[in-house]
């Protein structure tokens, strides 16, 4: 997938072009279902698929005081647009310029000089230029003008609940991140480093791992089975974990934290830079502020035997459905 983060990077013989313009936060199963036909149909005509996209989030330049944490800051949406097959994504950045361009004007530079856009694919409901001013109509009315046709998606619905980024973030934010699966096709994840001054070093065997400062969204405070991947690529490991979303009231001051115990730890390479994706999988249970330290221990014990409860049924499911499903 190539990657524009300017008009400037655009190459003047890019396209002809079939398009979707969005924030696509978290990359959700909504998004999936649109860019999925923009891919094929630009491979049908032999034509480029190109997702449009802005940095940083609109509303963070438009209305600052009210912006709310991301699904999935932009490294980790450029890697599941990449997932998607699509050919080319440009990122724009959102800038105050941006926002007071109008619908006519980004159209005509963006769409049709750029990019050279035949198709445009969208939500009923989107809305740009300066001001939202411009709606479904105007587009359709634009593209007639400019050469392009829109093809518009009415909101798709999973198990009752209708998938938007904002059902999604409302979600994660109750901390419901089992039934958030199904609207996102995936289980949610964040992608991190370790805390700084935990000790980490070029070998590290302490079964336990902080995330460092995160500043997108998070599940709710709790008590979560996760897992934990370190290191990118080849080399990479992925743990079974139990993981803790909040502060630490049961030893004093409050600190946030989001801790996480591996259950089939062993020495590993780390150090503060190194990648972990840590994957939220199901809620245990409500942070609680326990007597003493020794009742703490307890209770994690329980944790601790429920999340390998949990991991020992999904391999032996995985397990028959492998036997049930051979790989030819």
């Amino acid at each position: 997938m190539i990657i524009f983060n300017s008009l400037a990077d655009i190459p003047a013989d890019f396209g002809p072009s079939i398009a979707t313009i969005g924030n696509f936060d978290g990359v959700h199963r909504g998004h999936q279902w649109v860019i999925a036909e923009v891919v094929a149909q630009a491979h049908a005509q032999n034509l480029r698929s190109i997702a449009i996209t802005f940095d940083p989030h609109p509303a963070r330049v438009i209305r600052p005081e009210s912006s709310q944490p991301l699904i999935t800051p932009l490294a980790q949406k450029l890697e599941l647009l990449a997932a998607t097959g699509i050919d080319a994504v440009l990122v724009l950045p959102f800038t105050s310029e941006l926002s007071r361009m109008t619908a006519r004007t980004f159209a005509t530079e963006v769409l049709q000089r750029a990019l050279h856009v035949t198709q445009l694919h969208e939500g009923e409901n989107f809305r740009f230029g300066y001001q939202a001013e411009a709606g479904i109509e105007n587009l359709e009315a634009l593209g007639r003008e400019l050469g392009f046709t829109v093809r518009v998606y009415a909101p798709r619905h999973l198990r009752g609940e209708t998938i938007s980024s904002s059902r999604i973030r409302q979600m994660i934010a109750e901390g419901d991140v089992t039934h958030v699966r199904t609207l996102l096709g995936r289980s949610f994840a964040i992608c991190g480093t370790p805390a700084s001054g935990r000790g980490y070093g070029t070998r590290y065997t302490v079964p336990t791992i902080n995330l460092a400062p995160y500043a997108e969204l998070l599940p709710a405070n709790g008590v979560y089975i996760t897992s934990l991947t370190v290191g990118a690529g080849a080399s990479s490991e992925t743990f079974d974990g139990v993981t803790n979303v909040g502060n630490r009231p049961t030893f004093g001051a409050d600190s946030f934290t989001v801790e996480t115990h591996l259950l089939n730890f062993h020495p590993i390479e780390l150090n503060e830079s190194t990648s972990l994706v840590l994957t939220f999988l199901r809620r245990l249970r409500d942070e609680m502020r326990w007597p003493n330290p020794e009742a703490l221990k307890e209770q994690i014990g329980r944790d601790v035997a429920k999340a390998k409860r949990y991991f020992n049924i999904c391999r032996v499911v995985d397990s028959k459905l492998h036997s049930a499903h051979p790989q030819a």
